[in-house]
């Protein structure tokens, strides 16, 4: 079903709102633009398909509170750019949430697995990649590009039944909950100027006072480009951001020495110089702390990999990706502050915390057996 007016989008989501659950996806554009532009979302819900045209129907309401509805499970696959779209383009946070590529870590199936690799794992079917590279904003959509979009939740919520069946019965329901509740967290979806910096590439080369101008110069950047709708690149890329960060220009002589800005007007130029000035003139104590990961000494990296060989033998074991229980910096913080450590609670606790723990206080070992690593 293709859904181009209020009436049909209308009709539909009365329908999907007597399913428990539903399945959904977006096609979006965000090369040209600041705000992901909203092209298509697909929903699958009660037997029914539909790819709702969000660019002609005037009225979306029926759609936003379908989304909203706290009664419906939304199933999605890697959800997290869908979530920040949606919330951009209709201003709706989708809760409760289920996320099948999360999910899958927890079933055997490797980390960030792909649509199509989860598809033809758990149906058996090939999907075709044709229309990978459409532009989804372009009117009218052919039938092809409409069989691709619709493909793209026709069989999720079948895999949603199994793979709930499959943690139920694995005794993961209650291990995948949090996980999935973290997803839909408005906290995370939220998009703080202030926090932009954070996310600059080579900001680790910065000192303490340049970062804090980082601070003040990635927040201008994002207000522009927010205002204009511009990808933040298109204002002022990383390197010239980092540039200028170092050199802290004062007149807009000085800012023009900078290769790269150019192409700022003479306007947003002088509130650039205004943002430098006030990371400057930031007092020490509120400059960034550089977050830089000390390097452990070589008997705490020797105690690393052995703890990293039991955490590759418990996801072995359990089917549970390696990445998805703790990374190697989450192992460093177990050793040096354990009560910070998400493997100090919880599922990851119960999985591998527990026998890390008892590793790490020299109760069980590692030995080889035909070939294979045992605990002992």
């Amino acid at each position: 079903m293709y859904l181009s007016t209020s009436s049909e989008l209308a009709e539909f989501c009365e329908h999907a709102a007597s399913a428990k659950v539903i399945a959904v996806d977006t096609e979006f554009l965000r090369e040209r633009t600041y705000f992901p532009k909203l092209c298509l979302v697909q929903v699958a819900a009660a037997d029914r398909i539909a790819a709702i045209d969000p660019i002609l129907i005037d009225d979306l309401s029926p759609l936003v509170d379908l989304l909203a509805d706290t009664s419906v499970t939304k199933v999605f696959h890697a959800c997290s750019q869908d979530l920040e779209v949606l919330l951009d383009g209709l201003g709706v946070s989708c809760a409760p949430v289920f996320d099948t590529q999360l999910a899958a870590a927890f079933l055997g199936l490797r980390q960030q697995i792909s649509y199509a690799s989860l598809v033809e794992s758990y149906c058996g079917v090939r999907l075709p990649k044709a229309e990978s590279l459409t532009d989804w904003s372009r009117r009218p959509l052919d039938p092809e590009q409409l069989t691709y979009a619709e493909d793209d939740v026709r069989y999720l919520p079948g895999i949603y039944d199994r793979m709930m069946h499959e943690l139920v019965e694995r005794d993961r329901l209650s291990w995948v909950a949090p996980e999935m509740g973290r997803l839909c967290d408005p906290e995370r979806l939220r998009r703080d100027p202030n926090e932009a910096y954070l996310r600059l590439r080579r900001a680790g080369s910065l000192t303490r006072r340049q970062l804090a101008v980082a601070r003040e110069v990635c927040a201008w950047r994002e207000d522009v480009a927010a205002r204009r709708d511009l990808p933040r690149k298109w204002v002022a890329s990383d390197e010239v951001v980092v540039e200028i960060c170092k050199r802290n220009p004062t007149s807009l002589e000085r800012l023009r020495k900078i290769r790269g800005t150019d192409q700022i007007s003479e306007r947003d130029a002088r509130s650039l110089l205004e943002a430098v000035q006030a990371g400057v003139g930031c007092p020490p104590d509120a400059c960034p702390k550089i977050a830089r990961h000390t390097r452990p000494s070589a008997d705490t990296e020797s105690v690393i990999d052995l703890m990293y060989a039991v955490l590759r033998l418990v996801s072995e074991q359990s089917g549970v990706a390696t990445q998805l229980i703790a990374t190697r910096d989450d192992l460093l913080e177990f050793v040096q502050n354990r009560d910070a450590s998400p493997l100090a609670c919880g599922w990851r606790w119960e999985l591998a915390g527990a026998t890390l723990s008892r590793l790490l206080e020299g109760e069980v070992g590692l030995t080889v057996r035909e070939g294979r690593l045992e605990l002992l």
